[in-house]
């Protein structure tokens, strides 16, 4: 480690608190626990990087001779001491607060999480079973809500011209994010066999993407939401477009219809809906005979995995990712069957460093209407869940089933 000036006590020596000087006997607390602090994160470095003060001081970690890839500015005796707690969500809420500035290869920040305590394993239970207790339709309306309560224009600064919020299907990672996105709309449209005039349920209409690209076909697609504003935004766009196409508020497992659905397309939604029993019971009632249903969406290998900084800020509610085997393991049992399983982790892990890429890019304009907070927030997101699908701890997958009538 090296250290551009002074000894750890004299580096933190002007720590202010609330605009107050720290006394003598906290300085040389600070020391000793920013010297704990830098060798824990030397020792988990996979690169070189910085960890700047605001007195000007600053420390080179990891290879003397190499280039920092990044660097944790440390604004305030605030910022310090939410390193020093080596809490992810103090550190996370710190960089929202602007008490620390993170800057350079966000991946390579990533690896430190490591090192980091990842929350309270009692929380995660309460969010688990919290829907059971208050009604899951409740608790999926509210959790929804949380995360796309911000304006449309928000979003379109990160998404690609399609408004698509699921992964795309990459063929080269040099591809535009856009040309990966419409083949993935091509790829559902086609493994569901769809024709002008065939009936089909989008569920989580969002920002209209397969209801535009469906609806310009011909295909007549029937778009479901629980967000006011995503209702809003798809009745617009099918006005706008002429769309054979209609937007409905209503929850996929408590949708009914009169006349069956020659297909079910599922973007990036699978993960709100945990009760994979009541999702196949859906599909089966919902679909004709030999219907097909296409679904994607990111997965883990547990159900429910515990990130207090992803539950409190960004996917509140019992929100998880997809369990592949126990999904399937409930088509084995019903009458749906496996046409197809892609994996697209890496297509995800592509997808989402374009929307952290075209966030950063837009940061400025971001903060100056929204507010630093949610740019931090959604910086924070996109780069770790970039991390996850590159390092392999989250996974993705394009499904497609089909409904087999009873012999």
């Amino acid at each position: 480690m090296k250290r551009s000036s002074g000894a750890v006590a004299e580096d933190v020596s002007d720590a202010r608190t609330d605009g107050h000087p720290t006394n003598g006997a906290a300085n040389g607390t600070s020391a000793r626990l920013l010297d704990h602090l830098l060798d824990r994160f030397g020792s988990q470095a996979t690169v070189p990087f910085e960890i700047a003060l605001w007195n000007g001081v600053s420390y080179h970690l990891g290879a003397e001779d190499e280039e920092a890839a990044f660097r944790i500015v440390v604004n305030s005796d605030r910022g310090l001491s939410a390193l020093r707690s080596l809490s992810e969500v103090r550190v996370c809420e710190s960089y929202m607060a602007g008490d620390l500035d993170l800057e350079g290869d966000m991946l390579s920040l990533c690896d430190l999480r490591r090192v980091v305590k990842q929350g309270n394993p009692v929380l995660d239970l309460w969010r688990r079973v919290k829907p059971v207790v208050l009604g899951q339709i409740r608790e999926d309306r509210k959790a929804i809500a949380q995360h796309y309560e911000y304006e449309d224009d928000f979003y379109m600064t990160f998404l690609d011209p399609t408004r698509t919020y699921s992964q795309g299907v990459y063929e080269s990672d040099d591809e535009s994010l856009e040309t990966a996105m419409r083949r993935k709309l091509d790829f559902a449209v086609d493994a569901c066999g769809l024709q002008p005039g065939m009936r089909v349920l989008d569920v989580g209409g969002g920002w209209g993407a397969f209801t535009e690209h469906a609806g310009k076909r011909g295909i007549q697609v029937t778009s479901l939401t629980i967000a006011d504003h995503s209702l809003r935004y798809l009745e617009e766009l099918i006005e706008r477009q002429k769309l054979p196409c209609r937007a409905a508020m209503a929850n996929f497992l408590e949708y009914r219809s009169d006349e069956p659905y020659d297909a079910i397309v599922i973007l990036g939604v699978i993960e709100h809906m945990p009760d994979y029993r009541r999702v196949v019971e859906q599909l089966q009632r919902l679909l004709k005979p030999h219907g097909r249903a296409y679904l994607d969406g990111s997965a883990d290998r547990r159900k429910f995995v515990h990130n207090t900084f992803m539950n409190r800020y960004i996917y509140p509610g019992n929100h998880c990712s997809l369990s592949i085997h126990d999904f399937l393991s409930e088509v084995q049992q019903s009458g749906m069957e496996l046409l197809s399983a892609h994996n697209d982790r890496h297509s995800y892990y592509l997808t989402t460093r374009a929307w952290a890429e075209n966030l950063e890019a837009r940061k400025e304009e971001i903060t100056r209407r929204w507010g630093r907070e949610l740019y931090a927030k959604f910086h924070l997101y996109l780069w770790g869940v970039a991390h996850n699908f590159l390092t392999n701890q989250h996974q993705a997958y394009r499904l497609v089933l089909e409904k087999n009538p009873p012999r």
